[in-house]
């Protein structure tokens, strides 16, 4: 089974406000190596875009008005996700947006999906700490510069990154850049490993003497 990343953007904070998605991105991944499929759709969300929300992520009003509404992508948008594992940072926020887009339109909402929170996740790793998406790529020292303003795509290959070192999993080394360069009008190549360090004999030692001493001491 795949997982999917996924982000949204939107006009506003809450649903309940009749705050609509402007944008939304996928990202498929198979044991957190991207397949290369993305889904990426900006959105007419029928309504206009507070100057708040234009700041954050530069879609205007008028640039909207042509672009489909939700209506039109969504059966496109789920069998994208099917019954894949979904990895959102705050799905709080998007689940709940995405899922009454769906009711208006009498679709299936997203329930069955395992939905894994990178920000719960972070929170229980890092408390009493800043654990937005970019306060964790600057804490791990993922590359921000591309990120101008928020982009669902873009935002979708960071959390990624960031689910990767939230794991302490060891990081595929690929080159990934011809379809999020497409989404994000980028040029820049972007290589993705871990360096691994190894040991000098000399701290082996030290190591080992450690073992040897402090731990039969405190704990046997």
């Amino acid at each position: 089974m795949s997982e999917i990343f996924l982000d949204i953007e939107t006009t506003g904070l809450s649903y309940k406000d009749n705050h609509k998605i402007v944008e939304v991105a996928c990202i498929e991944t198979n044991d957190l190596t991207p397949t290369k499929r993305i889904f990426h759709k900006i959105l007419n969300p029928e309504r206009n875009v507070p100057e708040e929300a234009f700041k954050i992520h530069g879609f205007s009003t008028e640039f909207l008005k042509d672009k489909p509404k939700f209506s039109e992508i969504a059966d496109e948008l789920l069998n994208f996700i099917q019954d894949n594992d979904l990895i959102i940072h705050n799905a709080s926020f998007d689940i709940p947006f995405i899922n009454h887009e769906l009711k208006l339109i009498k679709k299936n909402t997203i329930t069955q999906n395992k939905i894994i929170d990178t920000l719960e996740l972070a929170r229980g790793k890092y408390p009493g700490t800043s654990n937005s998406l970019d306060a964790l790529c600057r804490r791990f020292n993922i590359d921000l510069s591309r990120r101008i303003k928020h982009n669902a795509v873009l935002d979708c290959d960071l959390l990624r990154e960031v689910y990767i070192y939230l794991l302490d999993a060891k990081e595929p080394k690929l080159s990934f850049n011809s379809e999020i360069e497409k989404k994000t009008n980028q040029s820049k190549i972007i290589e993705y490993s871990k360096k691994v360090v190894k040991p000098s004999e000399e701290e082996l030692k030290n190591h080992n003497l450690f073992l040897k001493t402090k731990l039969k001491k405190n704990y046997f």
